[in-house]
């Protein structure tokens, strides 16, 4: 499980390194940036990790009501 798990990831960040390579200033300039996507990306991204937290406290307080039961 481990092996696969490692041959995963290494996949997945060569990928990443072979995908950035290409990728110049201007270009990024004129990706997300210069259509003012990246603020739908940004909110997209910390409504997932505000999401997550509430979950996880969420979770919590099951679990503490559980240990005083």
């Amino acid at each position: 499980m481990k092996k696969l798990i490692s041959l995963l990831l290494s996949l997945f960040f060569v990928s990443v390194a072979i995908a950035q390579e290409n990728v110049t200033v201007s270009d990024q300039q004129s990706g997300l940036r210069a259509n003012d996507k990246i603020w739908v990306v940004m909110a997209v991204c910390i409504t997932i990790l505000v999401g997550l937290v509430v979950y996880l406290v969420s979770i919590d307080r099951k679990i503490s009501k559980l240990e005083k039961e």
